[in-house]
């Protein structure tokens, strides 16, 4: 007994010692963020407008999002650019200067360290988040086997069975019930990451099953995304950073959620493996193939989910919203598809023929013009430099372009750019896309983007196939939509619709 308890008090004292140093650090963490807070709002780094209205966000009396403030800001600055000084950001519409940025000087501005390190416990080192020979090996593998024929192929059959055997049931299933309103922006985020899934991984999670069941991997995607982009919006790199030392609060909870994403596709590489994955089509199993290093698979192909899933749900999602207030689109659009199909199925369609649906791709990229799935991009730049509108950006000044704002632009797009008119994209009735820097949605230069083929193909497959049988409407009143601040734009509270089968 003695024996026992001799033991027992050291531990008892070495438990008791490290609670008050947990609750030490803990304080102190709350202390030096409340204190850095204060600081802001009591003596900011820069007393101009701009900043203090961040600071306080004053600008939320007058816009539902920041993107709207910026634009707002944007607009009224006579080359296109402001500075916003507490955030050490050079934020531009110019299209001469996001020209500069991806493509005449892209050596001087990389994604940079700071980005990196807000996405790396997510991304790691995928393409998306670094830079120099990493990046470009990523690039040149993922270039040979985005732009392969057999990948087009595989990623346009998963999207068709996705269709046919999910997306137009779901929707089936709805049409016509008086409680029948569907959160569509739930459903194409099912629907994108289903399709994402069986194309990096050969994983069908099987998201938009009737039962709309949760998924695991899903979800945990989900809350690593938010968790990171909201890394971004801390009061300092400090305030995270701390939180992930001590494992406390969102950090502890991007930790787990991670740890979930970790084990799938630790699992998923096992079974590869144990399958042989010479003779797989997925990217995980072609990445194999080239790659020994298991960590950066993983970091490979989750950057391909990300960029796969949240981009082209967002993009639908902001297409069915402007198709639902403008009834007169998608009458040219279903006139279109009677003059270019007749009575067969959009189904049948290949993909050449999508392309040469002149109206239907206008109305596409005129929905992303306003509605972008990523509003902004940054980078950092790593020397002293002059942008083409005179704007001195200082080294290692975060240098961010926003093709949310240049959509609004009327310097850019005419004092109609407000408006949603995809007649602004034809040319004599024919489609012709617009320089890539005045419409930087798939970025432009070295960093286009490679998988942008393969998303229009999404998009248009669903559009020609909803549009063909079902009207659908957004539920309730049509408000501006409100977006969450993350990665990708999502509406905040979703798109609740309802769904009509035609002729029904």
């Amino acid at each position: 007994m003695g024996f026992e308890v001799s033991c027992f008090l050291p531990l008892q004292s070495m438990s008791t010692t490290f609670c008050i140093l947990f609750f030490s650090f803990t304080i102190l963490f709350s202390f030096l963020s409340l204190l850095i807070f204060i600081l802001r709002l009591i003596k900011p780094w820069c007393n101009c407008e701009v900043c203090r209205c961040f600071l306080s966000a004053g600008w939320v009396k007058d816009f539902g999002n920041l993107c709207d403030w910026y634009t707002h800001l944007l607009q009224k600055s006579p080359t296109g650019t402001i500075h916003v000084h507490v955030l050490g950001n050079t934020i531009t519409a110019n299209p001469e200067n996001v020209e500069h940025m991806l493509k005449t000087r892209f050596d001087n501005y990389p994604k940079g360290k700071p980005f990196s390190v807000i996405l790396g416990d997510l991304l790691g080192r995928g393409i998306f988040n670094v830079d120099g020979d990493s990046w470009r090996f990523q690039r040149k593998m993922a270039s040979l086997e985005l732009g392969s024929v057999s990948v087009r192929s595989y990623g346009f059959e998963i999207v068709g069975s996705e269709i046919q055997s999910r997306l137009i049931p779901l929707l089936s299933s709805a049409a016509g019930k008086e409680d029948g309103i569907l959160d569509l922006q739930d459903v194409f985020r099912r629907f994108s990451f289903d399709n994402i899934c069986r194309l990096s991984f050969g994983l069908d999670p099987g998201c938009l099953q009737l039962s709309l069941p949760v998924s695991n991997f899903a979800v945990a995607f989900d809350l690593a995304s938010k968790l990171s982009a909201e890394r971004a919006m801390a009061v300092s790199p400090l305030v995270w950073k701390m939180k992930r030392l001590l494992n406390l609060g969102s950090e502890r909870k991007l930790k787990e959620a991670i740890k979930v994403l970790n084990t799938l596709a630790a699992e998923m590489k096992n079974q590869r493996r144990q399958m042989g994955f010479s003779d797989q089509k997925d990217l995980l199993s072609r990445f194999m193939a080239s790659v020994d290093d298991d960590q950066y698979l993983r970091d490979i192909v989750i950057s391909f989910v990300l960029a796969g899933r949240d981009t082209v749900a967002s993009a639908l999602t902001s297409f069915f919203y402007l198709l639902s207030q403008h009834p007169g689109v998608e009458a040219a659009i279903r006139d279109e598809v009677e003059r270019f199909i007749g009575g067969t199925e959009a189904a049948a369609l290949s993909f050449d023929q999508m392309r040469q649906m002149h109206y239907l791709n206008a109305a596409i990229y005129e929905s992303m013009r306003l509605y972008p799935p990523v509003q902004f991009d940054s980078k950092c730049c790593q020397e002293d430099d002059i942008l083409p509108d005179g704007t001195f950006v200082r080294k290692g000044t975060r240098v961010t372009y926003h093709p949310y704002a240049m959509g609004r632009m009327e310097r850019i797009w005419g004092p109609d750019c407000l408006e949603f008119k995809p007649e602004r994209w034809l040319r004599n009735g024919v489609f012709k896309s617009e320089n890539p820097f005045k419409f930087p949605v798939f970025q432009g230069g070295v960093r286009v983007c490679l998988g942008k083929e393969m998303a229009l193909v999404e998009m248009r497959s669903v559009v020609l196939a909803l549009v063909q049988r079902f009207d659908i409407r957004v539920a309730g009143p049509n408000r501006a939509p409100r977006f969450v601040p993350g990665l990708t734009a999502t509406m905040r509270g979703g798109l609740p619709v309802l769904v009509r089968e035609r002729g029904a």
